[in-house]
């Protein structure tokens, strides 16, 4: 069963070696997908739970809605994500002179871990029709950032400030939605 005490404790301690140490540790936790549901507990609502925070690292348990899309954003931190339960779409995207564009994408299903650098720009997309769930790490403060992060406008694509609190009620909206498609 995934020891979620000790898994903050094994990434503290990695996160002085790097994202290669983080990412075999996200790596091995998500090869387990009953033993990650047994630590964490099978997902009752989407969302963002920090599971540690400090300056140097945070891990955070996603759960997201199903069919919901996040809007393309940067972290100005590297990051670690491993999918234990369901998939997450990713779109990455690069600056131009006045927006952003695509730039590639990648998929993730249960087990499956992808490293994000510095300044990577994604979006993110749960396909499915049921809850996905991963956990993130980032090597940074992924609540209070050193330099200020940025979100882009889904239609648009224009950069405006990142922020935190339009994204959880971004995760509570989407979870509405579905569950009111369900009724």
């Amino acid at each position: 069963m995934f020891d979620k005490d000790r898994f903050i404790q094994d990434c503290r301690l990695a996160v002085a070696e790097g994202q290669r140490a983080l990412r075999e540790l996200v790596a091995a936790a998500v090869s387990d997908r009953s033993g990650m549901m047994s630590g964490l507990g099978e997902p009752q609502h989407a969302g963002i739970t920090p599971l540690y925070r400090s300056p140097e690292l945070t891990i955070i348990n996603f759960v997201w809605a199903p069919c919901m899309s996040l809007m393309p954003h940067n972290h100005q931190m590297f990051s670690v994500v491993g999918i234990y339960a369901g998939r997450e779409d990713n779109v990455f995207w690069r600056r131009t002179a006045t927006r952003i564009e695509a730039a590639g994408a990648r998929s993730l299903g249960v087990g499956e871990v992808a490293s994000l650098e510095r300044d990577a720009i994604h979006s993110v997309l749960n396909p499915l029709g049921k809850m996905s769930c991963a956990i993130h790490v980032y090597g940074g403060d992924f609540f209070d950032p050193p330099v200020p992060r940025s979100a882009w406008d889904h239609e648009t694509l224009l950069e405006q400030p990142w922020d935190v609190e339009k994204v959880k009620l971004l995760f509570r909206d989407a979870e509405a939605r579905f569950n009111a498609g369900k009724a």
